[in-house]
C-alpha cells in the first residue's frame, strides 16, 4: 500500500512544479511562496478546527488531527525551517533555469538522501545502489556540461549562482527526507503537516513584510495567475499528506518512497519540452533517461 501511495504523492509533485513555474512566470519568488504556503494554512486549517470542535465526528476519519505536545511543536518548528530553506532556492532556481533542467536533476534528491542514511545511519549501500549513485551523477555532470550549444543563456557568475541554489534546495531537501522519517515513526501525519505549514506561514509573511518594507505593501491583484498559486498549495498538500502517510508504515523504505516521489519530474519535463518548447531536447532526453536509470537502480538495490 505505502508504495501506491508513493505514486500518487509522485503525480501530485509533478503538477505542483508545472504550477509553480507558471505561477513563477510573472511573479516575485517571495510573492507566490508566500501566498501558497497562505493558501495551504487556510486550507488546512479546517480539519484542524473540525478535530477541535467535533473530535468524535473527526477521530474516525483520515482527516482527524491530534494535538501534538511542545516537543513535538519544537520538532515540527525545525522542520518548517528546513523545508521553507529548501524551498527558497529551490523557487530561485526555478525562475531562473529551464524547468527541462531543474525537474531531473531535482530527481536526483533520493541519491543523496541515501548518502545521508548512509552517513548518519550506518546503512550500507548494496550494488544496485552503487550503480545507480554512480549513474545519476554521470548523467547530471552530461545535463551540467557546457558546450557550444549549451541552453544557459546566462552568464557564467549568474548561471553559478542558480545552480549553487539548486544545489542547496536539493541537499537540504534531502536533508529533509531523513527528518521526515524520524518524525513519521513517533507524530501523526496530519498534525505535522498541519502544524508545520501553520508555522511556515507565520515565517513567510514574517519574510514577505520584512522585504516590502521600503515600498509598498502589494495588494492581490497586483499578483498574477493567482489560480496556479492556488493549485500550488492544493498538489502540495495531497503531495505531502499521502508521502507523510506511506512513511509511516513500518515496512515503508525512505529511500524507495523518495526514489518514487522524485519520479513526477517526469510530468514536469516533458510539460517543459512539449509546451514550453524549450531548447536541446534530445540532450536532455538523454540526460533524463540516465537519471531514471540511476533512480530505477536505487529502487532496485532498496527492494532488494
Amino acid at each position: 500500500m505505502w508504495t501506491i501511495l508513493a505514486f500518487i504523492s509522485a503525480l501530485c509533485l509533478g503538477f505542483y512544479d508545472i504550477s509553480k513555474k507558471i505561477a513563477l512566470r510573472d511573479n516575485r519568488v517571495v510573492d507566490v511562496l508566500t501566498l501558497s504556503v497562505c493558501v495551504s494554512a487556510l486550507l488546512l486549517s479546517v480539519p484542524l478546527w473540525l478535530s477541535r470542535l467535533c473530535p468524535e465526528m473527526m477521530s474516525d476519519t483520515h482527516f482527524y488531527v491530534p494535538a501534538l505536545d511542545l516537543r513535538a511543536h519544537l520538532y515540527t518548528v525545525l522542520k518548517s525551517v528546513i523545508v521553507l530553506s529548501s524551498w527558497v532556492f529551490a523557487y530561485i532556481s526555478l525562475k531562473h533555469l529551464p524547468l527541462s533542467v531543474v525537474s531531473p536533476v531535482q530527481a536526483t534528491r533520493p541519491m543523496w538522501t541515501l548518502v545521508g542514511a548512509l552517513l548518519i545511519f550506518g546503512e550500507r549501500l548494496n550494488t544496485w545502489q552503487w550503480i545507480g549513485i554512480l549513474l545519476a551523477i554521470g548523467t547530471i555532470f552530461v545535463l551540467s556540461f557546457k558546450n557550444k550549444s549549451s541552453i544557459i543563456h546566462y552568464k557564467s557568475s549568474i548561471q553559478n549562482r542558480y545552480y549553487i541554489a539548486l544545489a542547496l534546495a536539493i541537499l537540504i531537501g534531502a536533508c529533509s527526507g531523513l527528518y521526515d522519517k524520524y518524525l513519521m515513526r513517533r507524530y501523526d501525519h496530519n498534525a505535522v503537516q498541519v502544524y508545520y505549514t501553520f508555522y511556515q506561514a507565520v515565517m513567510m509573511l514574517i519574510v514577505w513584510f520584512v522585504v516590502n518594507k521600503k515600498s509598498k505593501i502589494k495588494n492581490l491583484k497586483s499578483i498574477k495567475n493567482i489560480w496556479a498559486i492556488v493549485l500550488i498549495s492544493l498538489f502540495l498538500i495531497v503531495s505531502d499528506n499521502v508521502y507523510m502517510l506511506a512513511l509511516r508504515d513500518p515496512d515503508s523504505l525512505i529511500a524507495v518512497v523518495s526514489t518514487i516521489r522524485r519520479g513526477g519530474a517526469v510530468i514536469g519535463f516533458a510539460y517543459g519540452l512539449i509546451f514550453l518548447k524549450e531548447n536541446d531536447p534530445w540532450r536532455k532526453v538523454v540526460s533524463m533517461i540516465g537519471i531514471l536509470a540511476g533512480l530505477i537502480c536505487l529502487a532496485i538495490g532498496s527492494i532488494a
